[in-house]
């Protein structure tokens, strides 16, 4: 039972850690279909995270866990670090890019290593699925 709970608490981590790191992007581009494809993008996160909540209260009645401040403040950091000298779409994009790997690297260990019910299994499934289809969409702005 356990692990079904933290399974959720870091799937919902990375919805979050995608959400804040899409708005902090929406604030350094002026590229309307790019705007267009990152808010679609966190609909989707938003969405799955709401589900995600709705699962979690089968399973606990404590609060699902979300992004810290410190982690939002290296988000952050890290976007403007690596976009001081280039805040071009394709940079942009390729920051997306990397997150999104990093999300689908993380699913799928979850997916490979973890003993959960069917499910988690289904959510997290269709965490990756979502984030699978985005990365595709994103490399066009490359």
């Amino acid at each position: 039972m356990d692990n079904n709970i933290n399974i959720l608490d870091e799937l919902n981590k990375g919805c979050c850690m995608g959400i804040d790191a899409i708005d902090l992007i929406l604030k350094k581009t002026n590229e309307h279909s790019f705007i267009d494809l990152l808010n679609e993008l966190k609909g989707k996160y938003i969405d799955l995270s709401k589900e995600i909540n709705e699962i979690y209260k089968e399973y606990t009645t404590d609060d699902i866990h979300e992004t810290t401040k410190i982690e939002k403040a290296l988000t952050w950091y890290g976007i403007e670090k690596d976009t001081i000298m280039d805040d071009s779409t394709s940079k942009l994009a390729d920051l997306m890019i990397n997150g999104t790997n990093m999300g689908i690297i993380e699913g799928r260990k979850i997916i490979n290593n973890k003993k959960m019910d069917k499910k988690i299994k289904h959510i997290s499934e269709e965490y990756i699925k979502i984030q699978e289809k985005y990365l595709e969409k994103l490399k066009k702005y490359l």
